[in-house]
């Protein structure tokens, strides 16, 4: 049994070390994420929608703190740290995993739980199955608590892993992930990204059998209709079918679309999602870079969801070399984990990617083009 313990422990071990990771790098996805559970409970239970609309507007901290503890009790169960308490903890977390992910998945109200980040994309039951899996593993890793032997390295293993799960996500929240999942990362061809992925639709089909008087199931159309009425067909990969990107769109404070536009040549994207809070150095450093780039035909769009007519006075005072364009919300939290973003795009390829907190120089924009 104690073989069966250590096993136990190893496999969340790693489990919660990988799954923490991989959101830790990028809290702000994890934060959206947990702030459409917030709202969906808010909505669903009135009579608590206050303590709900509190967490919703916390998500941000809350992300933090949930992913890097997650990382950090994964090390604790890797080296046996404090197990009696650690194990309640981990029990006590998991179970609300479980809890967030049926009712996601029975009342179909958060389509991706969220549990690996952008990283991997489970389905709603998928999601629920792993967490009851993890569950009764966690359950055996409890009931053994008290059993294990904890190992030297444990307190200095967990101190270091928490400096380092707090260290990158704080360094994400302030600058961008250091492990970028998005399909806007360095390296990608945005347009690429729009196209359809080239797989082809696995589709199964229903049919009624008049012989056997039951519906039958088939990966193959039966064309025999003397003997087959169809029925219904669904896509079983529909997921894979779908553009990595299908909601980017830019237009001017006319209306008029310069999606393509924006995908031609060399391309400075700024990308403002709220004016609150940017420093009057940012702004001056981004004015210089703009003008400066302007001269090397390095063109600059500047992108927001803020309404254009309120924002164009505020733009007009950054003196941003180029235009103002409107992006969708959803697309620009998708682009910018933090703000302010710039982007560099050289015929719709993401060759570079800064926060406000580290813009670039002129020279190292050019260098990055002409690499």
């Amino acid at each position: 049994m104690r073989l069966i313990a250590n096993i136990a422990r190893v496999l969340v071990g790693i489990e919660f070390v990988f799954s923490g990771f991989v959101k830790v790098v990028d809290p702000y996805g994890t934060g959206l994420k947990l702030q459409e559970y917030f709202e969906v409970f808010a909505g669903d239970l009135p009579a608590f929608s206050a303590f709900f609309e509190l967490l919703a507007s916390q998500s941000q901290l809350l992300s933090l703190l949930f992913c890097a503890a997650e990382m950090i009790l994964g090390v604790a169960l890797l080296f046996s740290f404090k197990m009696p308490k650690t194990a309640w903890i981990v029990l006590v977390l998991m179970a609300f995993f479980t809890f967030l992910t049926f009712y996601s998945a029975y009342f179909n109200k958060v389509t991706d739980c969220g549990c690996f980040g952008d990283f991997l994309k489970l389905k709603p039951w998928h999601s629920f199955y792993k967490d009851i899996i993890s569950l009764a593993v966690i359950l055996v890793i409890f009931f053994n608590r008290k059993k294990y032997n904890e190992s030297f390295l444990a307190l200095p293993a967990t101190v270091i892993a928490t400096v380092i799960a707090f260290g990158i996500g704080l360094y994400a929240k302030r600058y961008l992930p250091l492990i970028d999942f998005l399909p806007y990362a360095i390296g990608e061809n945005l347009p690429k990204q729009m196209e359809p992925t080239g797989v082809k639709p696995e589709i199964e089909y229903t049919f009624f059998d008049k012989n056997s008087q039951k519906e039958i199931e088939s990966m193959e159309y039966l064309m025999d209709t003397t003997q087959y009425k169809y029925v219904s067909s669904v896509i079983l990969n529909e997921d894979e079918l779908q553009p990595k990107i299908t909601d980017y769109a830019i237009s001017n404070i006319e209306g008029d679309e310069y999606t393509q536009e924006s995908f031609t040549g060399n391309k400075f994207l700024i990308i403002i999602k709220k004016n609150k809070g940017i420093g009057t150095d940012e702004i001056n450093s981004l004015k210089e870079l703009s003008n400066s780039l302007a001269t090397k035909d390095v063109e600059s769009m500047t992108l927001t969801s803020l309404i254009l007519d309120d924002f164009k006075s505020t733009f007009d005072t950054f003196g941003f070399a180029g235009d103002l364009y409107n992006c969708d919300e959803k697309v620009l939290k998708a682009m910018a984990r933090t703000n302010i973003v710039m982007y560099l795009l050289k015929d719709g390829e993401v060759k570079g990617k800064w926060s406000s907190h580290n813009i670039p120089t002129h020279n190292e924009v050019l260098d990055l083009l002409n690499r």
